[in-house]
């Protein structure tokens, strides 16, 4: 009976509250998260840029209907009463109007100056058929952008849904800590961070580059310190393609939003061959980038929660370099 009692007593009672995992546990699965959060910020952010460029080709083909239409207007002015009226009416014999007249002396003078102009007025005519075709097609154009349009929308949506749950999911395991774990959490990232050489203060750059490359980092210097906010393009916060972006742009250079896309933007450099101000990008998907400073270190805007730093190139899987 004791053996019985003793081996009861191990099974959980299902009043019994689940082992909190450690803060080591935590933060793996923290991390993991985080990571998730960003590939799924780039993705975003490539969704949002497409989004804008097929909103740009819906508004592009709505002005040119209305400049079809302005132009079928002027048309349908110009061939004049009798005209538009044969032309509605698909042509009436000659004869058969001049039977139908109330007024066949009006009518006979009438046919006379359709005659003069009768070449010209098929010549409108013709053209005036031709713009309504066209018009027809760049409705249907312009009505399949905007179909594009909603589905880059409901797109988006999902995309910026998939982001805030991920985040959602990272503040959940960090609030499940006590006070004094989280505590050590935070303990342990600031020693690392330390240990890796990484920071966040603000600094100038004074090395060896000019030229565009130093407008970019000049550029990237400037926003140490910055948060990083995902979908953000600065002024006061970035995401990683967003800062890397901003700092080509200051330097005269227009990139592609997302990581995916500078990563194809450039000519591509081998790490031993890179330079101050080249892209350096990681992970097999290509879902982070920093600008290169020298000496394996870049300049990033890391993830949710931490801000604008100096790090190392070796703190993540290393993918490749471009030189914009």
């Amino acid at each position: 009976m004791t053996i019985a009692a003793g081996a009861l007593s191990l099974i959980p009672s299902p009043g019994q509250a689940e082992p909190k995992p450690s803060v080591d546990v935590v933060r793996q699965q923290v991390d993991k998260l985080y990571e998730q959060a960003e590939a799924a910020t780039e993705q975003y952010d490539g969704i949002l840029a497409q989004e804008k460029t097929v909103q740009a080709q819906a508004e592009q083909a709505s002005r040119r209907v209305a400049r079809q239409q302005e132009d079928i207007n002027r048309l349908r002015d110009e061939i004049g009463p009798l005209a538009a009226a044969q032309y509605r009416n698909g042509g009436i014999d000659p004869t058969m109007q001049l039977m139908l007249s109330s007024n066949p002396d009006a009518f006979l003078g009438q046919a006379e100056m359709v005659d003069r102009v009768s070449g010209r007025q098929a010549s409108v005519l013709s053209e005036l058929e031709a713009k309504q075709r066209q018009v027809a097609v760049e409705r249907a154009a312009a009505t399949q952008k905007l179909i594009a349009v909603e589905q880059k929308r409901r797109d988006l949506s999902a995309k910026k849904t998939e982001v805030q749950g991920k985040l959602a999911q990272a503040r959940s395991l960090l609030n499940s800590l006590t006070a004094k774990d989280r505590a050590k959490l935070k303990a342990q990232e600031k020693a690392q961070s330390k240990a890796l050489g990484n920071s966040d203060k603000p600094a100038n750059y004074t090395g060896p580059a000019s030229g565009r490359a130093r407008s970019a980092l000049d550029f990237a210097y400037a926003q140490l310190g910055k948060p990083y906010q995902w979908g953000a393009t600065g002024p006061s916060s970035f995401d990683c393609s967003g800062l890397t972006g901003g700092a080509w742009r200051a330097a005269g250079v227009s990139l592609p939003r997302t990581s995916q896309d500078q990563y194809g933007s450039g000519r591509q450099v081998a790490q031993s061959d890179l330079q101050p101000g080249d892209l350096v990008f990681f992970y097999s998907d290509i879902h982070h980038v920093g600008i290169y400073i020298g000496g394996g270190k870049m300049i990033h805007a890391p993830r949710t929660g931490k801000n604008v730093e100096i790090a190392g190139i070796s703190t993540m899987p290393y993918a490749g370099a471009i030189r914009p």
